[in-house]
């Protein structure tokens, strides 16, 4: 060593590795001191597993469910975005047409984003079976474009999606035929104002039935090829009511209902949000409600912990002020009673997590029948077997709230511990 040239100092570094080695020893005791009463940690570990598993089961059962409601909602019922007349949308007039709306359609299709569109005739009518009848909404369209724009054609239960029956096939939902009584070729009479102001009937053949999952969407819309609805309500074939579009990519939704906005101005451009304001609300609260579920669970689970490390603290006592008595500072104290909590609560959080998972994986191929209560979801929209989705995005969050929940609950235990002074607590007998 040079002359001038100073020592080494080891201090800082050997303070580091000795702070180190405190904080490790501390947190393995923390870890051993849970496991002295193993009957009390066990039934808290207990209760937080399956608190935790309840709320990532849930959340992935409610998701799954949500989804399917909106998938059906959007990709069966309504597409992503509809042009209409603006009058149309007031009273539903078989005169407040589109003008030239296949010859906009075909512009539409045109567009990059755009994976489909049909343009459709809608008219409001009256259909009787030789039993009964009831007002309904007829829809006119093209079997093939209807195609690019739902999934309509994927949900016929009975018969075929309009074929099987030579003139003026009809597709009515399951909901609908139950109501009539009808089947597969049985004959339904239409009845409706022409575009004169006339009152005209017209026979329709049953070609298939759909099962959509939605019984009032079933009982409500039947559907018929748009050139056999256009020479009915005696119509220009090239005049539409409504053009349905799909997109190819969901997430533009907001920028392609803006455009067509601003090229059509004349007509009333709606996406789905805004033609099923309830499909937006599911979409938008789904994951409100999925968070308020959880922190009402883990605030329930909260209150136990913290009644069970109060019960720790007061059989401590006179360990504690021992400890204080020797040297342990108050921090460290308070650090060993604050592990021990955050280490009780996240092993029930990660049991309970980790066994949610488990059981949202094993039903997410088969799915979960609900099909004792399938009748009134059914009226409402939602499927009968629901299909978990996970989001891991949602479990992180959930891993989070555990962690924050076992920092909170840790803090009062831990300085109703300090308040003890180390003289007096060990005089304690307990």
């Amino acid at each position: 060593m040079e002359k001038g040239e100073r020592k080494p100092d080891n201090e800082q570094t050997w303070n580091l590795e000795f702070e180190t080695w405190n904080s490790t020893m501390i947190a393995s005791i923390a870890w051993k001191n849970i496991w002295r009463n193993r009957v009390r940690s066990g039934v808290i570990i207990t209760a937080i597993t399956i608190g935790m598993f309840a709320g990532v089961f849930t959340t992935t059962f409610y998701r799954g469910w949500m989804n399917q409601r909106l998938e059906s909602g959007v990709e069966t019922e309504v597409s992503h975005i509809q042009l209409h007349n603006p009058a149309f949308s007031e009273n539903f007039e078989l005169k407040s047409y589109i003008p030239g709306g296949v010859k906009i359609s075909e512009e539409i299709t045109e567009l990059e984003s755009v994976n489909g569109v049909s343009p459709r005739i809608v008219v409001q009518a009256m259909i009787a079976s030789s039993e009964t009848g009831t007002v309904v909404k007829i829809i006119g369209v093209d079997p093939e474009k209807e195609k690019t724009v739902t999934n309509l054609h994927t949900k016929v239960a009975e018969g075929q999606y309009f074929e099987g029956t030579k003139r003026n096939p009809v597709l009515i939902g399951k909901k609908l035929a139950e109501k009539l009584n009808v089947k597969i070729h049985s004959k339904l009479v239409v009845t409706l104002q022409d575009s004169e102001g006339h009152l005209t009937s017209e026979a329709f053949r049953v070609c298939g039935i759909y099962n959509a999952s939605n019984g009032m969407f079933e009982e409500m819309n039947v559907f018929v090829l748009k050139s056999d609805l256009s020479r009915f309500v005696m119509l220009d074939a090239g005049v539409s009511h409504e053009i349905a579009v799909h997109l190819k990519d969901h997430e533009q939704l907001t920028q392609n209902t803006e455009f067509l906005a601003g090229n059509y101005k004349d007509l009333l451009v709606q996406n789905w949000k805004q033609l099923a304001p309830e499909l937006g609300l599911v979409n938008e609260f789904g994951d409100i409600y999925i968070y308020f579920f959880v922190i009402i669970i883990l605030l329930s689970l909260g209150f136990g912990i913290v009644n069970t490390m109060l019960m720790v603290v007061l059989e401590r006592v006179k360990e504690i002020g021992m400890l204080m008595a020797i040297g342990m500072s108050k921090f460290r104290v308070f650090w060993m009673l604050m592990l021990e909590t955050v280490l009780l609560t996240l092993t029930g959080g990660f049991l309970g997590i980790l066994l949610g998972l488990i059981v949202s994986f094993a039903t997410m191929k088969h799915g979960i029948d609900l099909s004792f209560y399938a009748k009134g979801l059914e009226d409402m929209g939602y499927s009968s077997l629901v299909f978990p989705v996970v989001q891991f995005k949602m479990i992180v969050v959930i891993g989070l709230l555990v962690l924050v929940a076992g920092i909170l609950a840790s803090i009062y235990p831990a300085r109703k511990a300090l308040k003890y002074k180390p003289a007096e607590a060990i005089r304690i007998d307990m």
